[in-house]
């Protein structure tokens, strides 16, 4: 649930409270296998920065995903509550916690499935373009 004005969200059993300072209004979509396996689809996915406070961080559960990330969910509703990355401290956060938002990139876009595709075009980046941008800035 998400209160706009002040950036305020939770998990769908309200357990934890998110304030984000800032949060891009486009977002991007992963198509990378753990992100598929987290969510049983891609991860759509906003940037918030640095300046996010949990409420209820007692119910956060977290799991190194990759090198350079580290993923949060609630550990009484399940909800998926971010991504950080390991380096810069940086969250992305699932689109479905903040509406009205744009779809500007899609990661991984080689692994995608045939089974799924988006109407609007967007930016694509492969697997060995993202392990390349990655490796460069955060690890």
């Amino acid at each position: 649930m998400l209160d706009s004005d002040k950036k305020v969200t939770s998990c769908l059993c309200g357990s934890v409270k998110i304030t984000a300072a800032e949060i891009n209004p486009k977002f991007t979509l992963c198509h990378c296998d753990t992100c598929r396996a987290w969510g049983g689809g891609p991860l759509f996915a906003v940037q918030c920065g640095t300046d996010v406070k949990f409420e209820g961080a007692d119910s956060i559960k977290e799991y190194q995903s990759s090198p350079w990330a580290t993923r949060g969910f609630c550990h009484n509703c399940g909800t998926h509550l971010f991504y950080r990355l390991n380096k810069t401290g940086s969250y992305n956060m699932p689109v479905g916690l903040f509406p009205d938002l744009a779809m500007t990139m899609q990661y991984f876009s080689d692994q995608r499935p045939d089974y799924y595709c988006f109407s609007n075009q967007t930016q694509e980046m492969t697997k060995a373009e993202i392990e390349a941008y990655f490796a460069s800035l955060y690890l």
